[in-house]
Protein backbone atom coordinates (compact mmCIF):
# COMPACT_ATOMS: atom_id res chain seq x y z
CA UNK A 1 0.00 0.00 0.00
CA UNK A 2 2.76 2.60 0.49
CA UNK A 3 4.63 1.45 -2.37
CA UNK A 4 1.52 2.52 -4.65
CA UNK A 5 0.89 5.63 -2.10
CA UNK A 6 4.54 6.99 -2.93
CA UNK A 7 4.19 6.34 -6.59
CA UNK A 8 0.86 8.14 -6.85
CA UNK A 9 2.52 11.00 -4.80
CA UNK A 10 5.71 10.93 -6.80
CA UNK A 11 3.43 11.52 -10.28
CA UNK A 12 0.91 14.24 -8.66
CA UNK A 13 4.02 15.94 -7.42
CA UNK A 14 6.17 15.62 -10.59
CA UNK A 15 3.02 16.88 -12.72
CA UNK A 16 2.72 20.11 -10.72
CA UNK A 17 6.70 20.93 -10.93
CA UNK A 18 6.30 20.02 -14.85
CA UNK A 19 3.87 22.72 -15.29
CA UNK A 20 4.81 24.92 -12.80
CA UNK A 21 8.29 24.51 -14.63
CA UNK A 22 7.41 24.79 -18.06
CA UNK A 23 5.05 27.83 -16.82
CA UNK A 24 7.43 30.02 -15.02
CA UNK A 25 10.57 29.49 -17.44
CA UNK A 26 8.21 30.43 -20.53
CA UNK A 27 7.11 33.32 -18.77
CA UNK A 28 10.70 34.48 -17.61
CA UNK A 29 11.71 33.72 -21.36
CA UNK A 30 9.58 36.01 -23.00
CA UNK A 31 10.38 38.86 -20.66
CA UNK A 32 14.10 37.77 -21.77
CA UNK A 33 12.98 37.28 -25.14
CA UNK A 34 11.36 41.04 -25.47
CA UNK A 35 14.53 42.65 -24.12
CA UNK A 36 16.42 41.14 -27.33
CA UNK A 37 13.77 42.20 -30.14
CA UNK A 38 16.45 45.37 -31.05
CA UNK A 39 18.15 42.55 -32.67
CA UNK A 40 15.41 42.33 -35.57
CA UNK A 41 13.81 46.20 -35.22
CA UNK A 42 17.35 48.12 -35.18
CA UNK A 43 20.07 45.49 -35.96
CA UNK A 44 18.65 43.89 -38.82
CA UNK A 45 18.63 40.33 -37.69
CA UNK A 46 16.26 37.36 -38.89
CA UNK A 47 13.99 36.16 -37.00
CA UNK A 48 15.73 32.30 -36.62
CA UNK A 49 19.03 33.99 -35.25
CA UNK A 50 16.84 36.21 -32.79
CA UNK A 51 14.94 32.94 -30.91
CA UNK A 52 18.46 30.61 -31.76
CA UNK A 53 19.97 33.06 -29.25
CA UNK A 54 17.02 33.79 -27.11
CA UNK A 55 16.88 30.41 -26.20
CA UNK A 56 20.56 29.76 -25.30
CA UNK A 57 19.59 31.34 -22.72
CA UNK A 58 17.02 28.94 -21.20
CA UNK A 59 19.54 26.12 -19.59
CA UNK A 60 20.79 28.91 -16.74
CA UNK A 61 16.73 30.45 -16.55
CA UNK A 62 15.81 26.98 -16.15
CA UNK A 63 18.24 26.21 -13.41
CA UNK A 64 17.91 29.03 -11.09
CA UNK A 65 13.80 28.44 -11.97
CA UNK A 66 13.81 25.09 -11.38
CA UNK A 67 13.99 24.94 -7.14
CA UNK A 68 11.38 27.45 -7.17
CA UNK A 69 9.08 25.27 -8.99
CA UNK A 70 10.00 22.83 -6.97
CA UNK A 71 9.03 24.41 -3.53
CA UNK A 72 5.72 25.30 -5.25
CA UNK A 73 4.74 21.70 -6.86
CA UNK A 74 5.37 20.61 -3.26
CA UNK A 75 3.18 22.67 -1.15
CA UNK A 76 0.52 22.54 -3.70
CA UNK A 77 0.72 18.64 -3.84
CA UNK A 78 1.14 18.04 0.24
CA UNK A 79 -2.35 20.64 1.01
CA UNK A 80 -4.61 19.38 -1.86
CA UNK A 81 -3.77 15.72 -0.59
CA UNK A 82 -4.45 16.71 2.75
CA UNK A 83 -7.88 18.70 1.73
CA UNK A 84 -8.62 15.10 0.09
CA UNK A 85 -8.01 13.33 3.08
CA UNK A 86 -4.91 11.23 1.78
CA UNK A 87 -2.59 12.22 4.54
CA UNK A 88 -5.19 11.74 7.09
CA UNK A 89 -5.54 8.24 5.27
CA UNK A 90 -2.39 7.17 5.05
CA UNK A 91 -1.48 8.61 8.80
CA UNK A 92 -4.50 6.81 10.39
CA UNK A 93 -2.83 3.64 8.78
CA UNK A 94 0.65 4.20 10.44
CA UNK A 95 2.62 5.88 7.47
CA UNK A 96 5.58 7.57 9.03
CA UNK A 97 6.43 11.04 7.87
CA UNK A 98 9.29 9.94 5.89
CA UNK A 99 6.99 7.77 3.73
CA UNK A 100 5.08 10.09 3.12
CA UNK A 101 8.00 12.58 2.22
CA UNK A 102 9.97 9.87 0.46
CA UNK A 103 8.31 10.58 -3.18
CA UNK A 104 9.39 14.48 -2.46
CA UNK A 105 12.67 13.98 -1.49
CA UNK A 106 13.04 11.32 -4.72
CA UNK A 107 11.87 13.78 -6.82
CA UNK A 108 13.83 16.70 -5.82
CA UNK A 109 16.92 14.37 -5.63
CA UNK A 110 16.07 14.21 -9.86
CA UNK A 111 15.64 17.77 -9.85
CA UNK A 112 19.10 17.93 -8.08
CA UNK A 113 20.80 16.12 -10.73
CA UNK A 114 19.12 17.95 -13.02
CA UNK A 115 20.83 21.02 -12.27
CA UNK A 116 24.34 19.91 -12.01
CA UNK A 117 24.26 18.50 -15.11
CA UNK A 118 22.52 21.94 -16.25
CA UNK A 119 25.25 23.87 -14.60
CA UNK A 120 28.21 21.94 -15.22
CA UNK A 121 27.37 21.36 -19.13
CA UNK A 122 24.88 23.05 -20.72
CA UNK A 123 25.25 25.95 -18.78
CA UNK A 124 28.39 26.99 -20.13
CA UNK A 125 28.40 25.30 -23.49
CA UNK A 126 24.79 27.40 -24.20
CA UNK A 127 26.72 30.52 -22.90
CA UNK A 128 29.79 30.15 -25.35
CA UNK A 129 27.37 29.38 -28.25
CA UNK A 130 25.53 32.78 -27.26
CA UNK A 131 28.85 34.95 -27.07
CA UNK A 132 29.68 33.46 -30.65
CA UNK A 133 26.29 34.47 -31.98
CA UNK A 134 26.66 38.29 -30.37
CA UNK A 135 29.99 37.95 -32.32
CA UNK A 136 28.62 36.93 -35.54
CA UNK A 137 25.64 39.48 -35.33
CA UNK A 138 28.39 42.35 -34.35
CA UNK A 139 30.66 41.35 -37.15
CA UNK A 140 27.35 41.75 -39.55
CA UNK A 141 26.46 44.80 -38.17
CA UNK A 142 27.42 47.25 -40.71
CA UNK A 143 26.25 44.98 -43.70
CA UNK A 144 23.22 44.33 -42.03
CA UNK A 145 21.86 47.34 -40.10
CA UNK A 146 22.88 49.99 -42.60
CA UNK A 147 19.93 50.94 -45.35
CA UNK A 148 20.31 53.37 -48.24
CA UNK A 149 18.76 56.51 -47.79
CA UNK A 150 18.52 55.75 -43.56
CA UNK A 151 20.87 57.34 -40.69
CA UNK A 152 21.64 54.26 -38.92
CA UNK A 153 22.92 54.30 -34.98
CA UNK A 154 24.19 51.04 -33.48
CA UNK A 155 25.06 53.20 -30.55
CA UNK A 156 25.04 56.63 -29.12
CA UNK A 157 27.78 58.70 -30.65
CA UNK A 158 28.08 56.59 -33.60
CA UNK A 159 26.42 57.13 -37.10
CA UNK A 160 26.39 55.70 -40.93
CA UNK A 161 24.65 56.46 -43.87
CA UNK A 162 24.88 55.05 -47.37
CA UNK A 163 23.30 56.67 -50.65
CA UNK A 164 23.02 53.32 -52.01
CA UNK A 165 24.11 49.13 -52.48
CA UNK A 166 26.28 48.13 -55.61
CA UNK A 167 25.00 44.81 -56.94
CA UNK A 168 28.30 43.07 -55.40
CA UNK A 169 27.55 44.38 -52.19
CA UNK A 170 29.43 47.56 -51.55
CA UNK A 171 28.24 50.71 -49.54
CA UNK A 172 28.16 53.75 -52.28
CA UNK A 173 28.25 57.50 -50.65
CA UNK A 174 29.63 55.81 -47.31
CA UNK A 175 29.50 58.33 -44.50
CA UNK A 176 30.53 57.56 -40.78
CA UNK A 177 30.45 59.96 -38.29
CA UNK A 178 31.79 58.64 -35.08
CA UNK A 179 31.52 61.48 -31.88
CA UNK A 180 31.87 58.83 -28.74
CA UNK A 181 34.99 60.79 -27.77
CA UNK A 182 34.02 64.48 -27.54
CA UNK A 183 38.31 65.35 -27.40
CA UNK A 184 38.03 63.91 -30.84
CA UNK A 185 35.39 63.81 -33.31
CA UNK A 186 35.97 61.59 -36.82
CA UNK A 187 33.36 62.25 -40.24
CA UNK A 188 34.35 59.50 -42.79
CA UNK A 189 33.38 60.37 -46.56
CA UNK A 190 34.14 57.68 -49.01
CA UNK A 191 33.05 57.04 -52.48
CA UNK A 192 32.24 54.12 -51.66
CA UNK A 193 33.52 50.98 -49.31
CA UNK A 194 33.62 46.97 -48.81
CA UNK A 195 33.23 44.61 -45.55
CA UNK A 196 36.17 42.23 -45.24
CA UNK A 197 36.22 39.21 -42.60
CA UNK A 198 38.63 37.00 -42.05
CA UNK A 199 40.05 35.36 -38.98
CA UNK A 200 41.33 38.37 -36.74
CA UNK A 201 38.33 40.21 -37.39
CA UNK A 202 35.84 42.17 -39.65
CA UNK A 203 36.93 45.39 -41.38
CA UNK A 204 35.18 48.35 -43.19
CA UNK A 205 37.84 49.59 -46.21
CA UNK A 206 36.78 52.56 -47.58
CA UNK A 207 38.09 53.97 -51.19
CA UNK A 208 38.70 58.06 -52.51
CA UNK A 209 37.40 59.51 -49.92
CA UNK A 210 38.05 62.35 -46.97
CA UNK A 211 38.65 62.29 -43.27
CA UNK A 212 37.01 65.31 -41.79
CA UNK A 213 38.93 65.71 -38.13
CA UNK A 214 38.29 67.99 -35.09
CA UNK A 215 38.51 68.58 -31.19
CA UNK A 216 35.14 69.10 -29.87
CA UNK A 217 36.61 70.53 -26.77
CA UNK A 218 38.65 73.07 -28.28
CA UNK A 219 36.28 75.42 -30.49
CA UNK A 220 38.53 77.69 -31.82
CA UNK A 221 41.35 74.57 -33.21
CA UNK A 222 40.35 74.57 -37.25
CA UNK A 223 39.38 71.27 -38.51
CA UNK A 224 41.75 68.77 -40.38
CA UNK A 225 40.60 66.94 -43.90
CA UNK A 226 42.72 64.58 -44.83
CA UNK A 227 42.07 62.95 -48.69
CA UNK A 228 42.97 59.03 -48.68
CA UNK A 229 42.62 56.74 -51.79
CA UNK A 230 41.93 53.81 -49.48
CA UNK A 231 41.42 53.76 -45.78
CA UNK A 232 40.30 50.88 -42.91
CA UNK A 233 38.25 50.73 -39.60
CA UNK A 234 38.45 47.67 -37.57
CA UNK A 235 34.98 47.46 -36.54
CA UNK A 236 35.75 45.99 -33.51
CA UNK A 237 36.23 49.65 -32.30
CA UNK A 238 32.71 50.41 -32.92
CA UNK A 239 31.82 47.71 -30.34
CA UNK A 240 32.60 49.16 -26.96
CA UNK A 241 30.51 46.31 -25.18
CA UNK A 242 32.91 43.34 -26.35
CA UNK A 243 34.61 42.05 -23.98
CA UNK A 244 38.40 43.24 -24.46
CA UNK A 245 39.94 40.21 -23.66
CA UNK A 246 39.11 36.91 -25.61
CA UNK A 247 39.48 35.03 -22.77
CA UNK A 248 36.11 33.00 -21.32
CA UNK A 249 34.20 34.85 -18.35
CA UNK A 250 33.13 32.51 -15.07
CA UNK A 251 29.62 31.67 -16.68
CA UNK A 252 31.53 30.46 -19.98
CA UNK A 253 34.21 28.46 -18.72
CA UNK A 254 34.15 24.57 -17.95
CA UNK A 255 34.50 23.41 -14.63
CA UNK A 256 37.89 22.05 -15.44
CA UNK A 257 38.61 25.76 -16.16
CA UNK A 258 37.06 26.79 -12.83
CA UNK A 259 39.28 24.51 -10.61
CA UNK A 260 42.60 24.82 -12.28
CA UNK A 261 42.53 27.84 -15.22
CA UNK A 262 45.80 28.20 -17.55
CA UNK A 263 48.53 29.76 -16.28
CA UNK A 264 48.46 32.36 -18.64
CA UNK A 265 44.77 33.14 -17.98
CA UNK A 266 44.53 36.62 -18.08
CA UNK A 267 41.18 36.72 -15.96
CA UNK A 268 41.54 34.24 -13.89
CA UNK A 269 44.83 36.39 -12.47
CA UNK A 270 42.83 39.58 -12.24
CA UNK A 271 39.71 37.59 -11.08
CA UNK A 272 40.78 34.81 -9.24
CA UNK A 273 37.71 35.42 -6.95
CA UNK A 274 34.94 35.37 -9.41
CA UNK A 275 36.17 32.06 -10.45
CA UNK A 276 36.05 30.68 -7.22
CA UNK A 277 32.44 32.33 -6.86
CA UNK A 278 30.84 30.99 -9.84
CA UNK A 279 32.52 27.24 -9.18
CA UNK A 280 30.77 27.13 -5.89
CA UNK A 281 27.55 28.49 -6.57
CA UNK A 282 27.71 25.81 -9.69
CA UNK A 283 28.05 23.01 -6.72
CA UNK A 284 25.61 24.48 -4.43
CA UNK A 285 22.73 25.48 -6.39
CA UNK A 286 21.39 21.75 -6.61
CA UNK A 287 21.20 21.58 -2.86
CA UNK A 288 18.50 23.43 -2.98
CA UNK A 289 15.73 21.50 -4.57
CA UNK A 290 16.62 19.13 -1.26
CA UNK A 291 16.55 22.05 1.24
CA UNK A 292 12.72 23.11 -0.24
CA UNK A 293 11.55 19.45 0.17
CA UNK A 294 12.71 19.09 3.50
CA UNK A 295 10.91 22.20 4.17
CA UNK A 296 7.83 21.91 3.11
CA UNK A 297 7.52 18.30 4.22
CA UNK A 298 8.82 19.70 8.00
CA UNK A 299 5.52 22.44 7.90
CA UNK A 300 3.23 20.30 5.73
CA UNK A 301 3.35 16.31 5.61
CA UNK A 302 2.04 16.10 8.99
CA UNK A 303 -1.98 15.19 8.48
CA UNK A 304 -4.15 18.31 9.79
CA UNK A 305 -8.30 18.46 10.08
CA UNK A 306 -9.97 19.79 6.65
CA UNK A 307 -11.27 22.41 8.59
CA UNK A 308 -8.19 23.93 9.76
CA UNK A 309 -7.09 26.53 7.10
CA UNK A 310 -2.86 26.11 5.99
CA UNK A 311 -2.06 29.20 4.46
CA UNK A 312 -0.04 29.75 6.97
CA UNK A 313 2.27 27.40 7.27
CA UNK A 314 2.23 27.81 3.09
CA UNK A 315 3.36 31.57 3.65
CA UNK A 316 5.71 30.71 6.28
CA UNK A 317 7.56 27.66 4.23
CA UNK A 318 7.59 30.76 1.43
CA UNK A 319 9.10 32.90 3.83
CA UNK A 320 11.46 30.42 4.92
CA UNK A 321 12.82 29.13 1.31
CA UNK A 322 13.22 32.73 0.17
CA UNK A 323 14.85 33.60 3.52
CA UNK A 324 17.20 30.71 2.71
CA UNK A 325 18.02 31.36 -0.70
CA UNK A 326 18.54 35.10 -0.52
CA UNK A 327 21.30 34.06 2.06
CA UNK A 328 22.51 31.25 0.22
CA UNK A 329 22.78 33.95 -2.88
CA UNK A 330 24.84 36.14 -0.21
CA UNK A 331 27.05 33.39 0.69
CA UNK A 332 27.93 32.94 -3.27
CA UNK A 333 28.42 36.62 -3.53
CA UNK A 334 31.12 36.62 -0.29
CA UNK A 335 32.71 33.82 -1.76
CA UNK A 336 34.75 35.97 -3.85
CA UNK A 337 37.03 35.62 -0.06
CA UNK A 338 37.89 31.79 0.13
CA UNK A 339 37.12 32.36 4.28
CA UNK A 340 33.43 32.42 3.42
CA UNK A 341 33.43 29.46 0.60
CA UNK A 342 31.96 27.20 3.63
CA UNK A 343 28.83 29.64 4.40
CA UNK A 344 27.78 28.54 0.83
CA UNK A 345 27.30 24.94 1.93
CA UNK A 346 26.83 25.37 5.34
CA UNK A 347 23.39 27.47 4.83
CA UNK A 348 21.88 25.01 2.91
CA UNK A 349 22.76 21.60 5.00
CA UNK A 350 22.25 23.29 8.03
CA UNK A 351 18.11 23.71 6.90
CA UNK A 352 17.89 19.95 5.50
CA UNK A 353 19.26 19.12 8.92
CA UNK A 354 17.42 21.58 10.99
CA UNK A 355 14.05 20.56 8.65
CA UNK A 356 14.51 17.04 8.81
CA UNK A 357 15.11 17.56 12.73
CA UNK A 358 11.47 19.61 12.77
CA UNK A 359 9.66 16.92 11.11
CA UNK A 360 10.74 14.48 13.42
CA UNK A 361 9.80 15.69 16.60
CA UNK A 362 6.95 17.33 15.20
CA UNK A 363 6.05 13.50 13.90
CA UNK A 364 6.74 11.94 17.35
CA UNK A 365 5.11 13.96 20.50
CA UNK A 366 6.37 12.75 23.09
CA UNK A 367 10.02 14.25 21.82
CA UNK A 368 7.75 17.83 22.17
CA UNK A 369 9.34 20.25 24.61
CA UNK A 370 6.04 21.76 25.37
CA UNK A 371 3.61 22.64 28.21
CA UNK A 372 -0.16 21.88 28.15
CA UNK A 373 -2.89 23.20 30.46
CA UNK A 374 -6.04 21.62 30.86
CA UNK A 375 -8.54 23.92 32.91
CA UNK A 376 -11.62 22.37 34.61
CA UNK A 377 -13.00 24.61 36.89
CA UNK A 378 -13.92 24.62 39.39
CA UNK A 379 -13.30 20.56 40.17
CA UNK A 380 -10.16 19.99 39.14
CA UNK A 381 -6.97 21.48 37.80
CA UNK A 382 -4.40 19.28 35.90
CA UNK A 383 -1.42 20.65 34.82
CA UNK A 384 1.17 18.50 33.12
CA UNK A 385 4.66 18.40 30.47
CA UNK A 386 5.81 16.00 27.93
CA UNK A 387 6.89 13.54 30.76
CA UNK A 388 3.59 12.85 32.35
CA UNK A 389 3.58 14.89 35.24
CA UNK A 390 0.60 15.89 36.85
CA UNK A 391 -1.42 17.07 40.15
CA UNK A 392 -5.29 17.32 41.42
Amino acid sequence: MTTLFSRYMFRQAANAFLVILLTLSAVVWLATALKELDLITSRGQGMWLFFQMTLLSLPSLVALIAPNALLMAALYTLDRMNNDSELIVMTAAGAPIWRIGASLFALATLVSIAIVITNLYLTPASMRELRSFITQVRADLISQVIQPGRFSSPEPGLTFHIRDRSPTGDLLGLLVHDERDPKQVMSYLAERGRIITNDEGAYLVMFEGYVHRYDGGDKDKAMQIVAFDQNMLDLSEFNPEDDAVKDLRPRERNLGDLISPRPDDKVAQRHAGRLRAELHDRLSTPLYPLVFAFVAVALLAHARTTRESRWGQILAAAAIAIGLRVAGLTASNLAHEAWAVPLVYAIPIGAILVAAWAAHVRMSPELRSKLTFELKFPKTIRFWTDRGMHSK
